[in-house]
């Protein structure tokens, strides 16, 4: 018990260091992204493409698109194609949809975009959308 007190107390104090945004990602993202956002071959895409992605124009809206309403059908990512379905988080305030977002470019896709703002999100979530039609909306990435 004595050699377990303190791994549990540095791993507290881990988790107290943690950003919103990333205990979000932990909590919503990781089982399916991976803590390391390389997600899972064939199953899940890798997030560390999102800053060609959030630097296309439309794509700074596409993005948090997909996290409020989801995301279905086929998805071309890096030259390998997904056809899996990503739920819904409208349940998140539009800070925290921010913070998660921001968490993975900043993280995951290195990038040095301005950060996502909860008055981004809440001007996305007043336009509402199928998981297929965030999809369809899915800016062109080179």
């Amino acid at each position: 018990m004595k050699r377990l007190l303190p791994l549990l107390l540095a791993l507290g104090l881990l988790a107290l260091g943690q950003s919103p945004g990333a205990k979000l990602y932990s909590a919503n993202c990781q089982t399916c992204h991976q803590a390391t956002g390389q997600g899972i071959p064939g199953a899940f895409p890798s997030l560390t493409h999102l800053d060609k992605v959030v630097q296309a124009k439309g794509g700074r809206e596409y993005l948090i698109r997909v996290v409020l309403y989801g995301l279905q059908g086929p998805l071309s990512v890096e030259g390998k194609t997904y056809n899996g379905v990503m739920p819904p988080f409208r349940q998140l305030k539009d800070q925290e949809v921010a913070d998660l977002l921001n968490h993975v470019l900043t993280a995951f896709a290195k990038s040095k975009a301005k950060p996502i703002t909860a008055q981004e999100v809440r001007a996305q979530r007043a336009k509402p959308l199928s998981p297929q039609e965030v999809l369809k909306s899915r800016p062109p990435v080179k």
